[in-house]
């Protein structure tokens, strides 16, 4: 469980997949942001749809707005999810790999 100000909120591993499909979609939704997420990450669209649902994708779209924080804060208002999430989410992931 993870605290955030006076709030606490659990992230299980669907619920870090979810996320991640929330942000996908959030990025696709401007071309201007799809398109700098695949260049910042080095993936072809045609990667991207390949790479749909995997592990991989989900933690490069996390990580990429993880890694701007005004893009993040956009995310998070938009898609009513709490910012801190992004990196429980993050760690979820990976953890998965390993």
């Amino acid at each position: 469980m993870a605290h955030v100000g006076k709030k606490a909120f659990a992230l299980d591993l669907e619920s870090a997949e979810a996320i991640a499909l929330q942000g996908l979609t959030f990025l696709a939704q401007e071309r201007a942001r799809f398109l700098r997420f695949l260049k910042l990450t080095g993936l072809e669209a045609q990667d991207a749809r390949a790479l749909a649902g995997t592990p991989e994708l989900a933690l490069a779209v996390l990580e990429h707005l993880a890694q701007d924080e005004s893009l993040l804060l956009v995310f998070a208002a938009s898609c009513a999810v709490a910012p801190a999430s992004i990196g429980l989410a993050i760690s979820l992931l990976r953890g998965q790999g390993t």
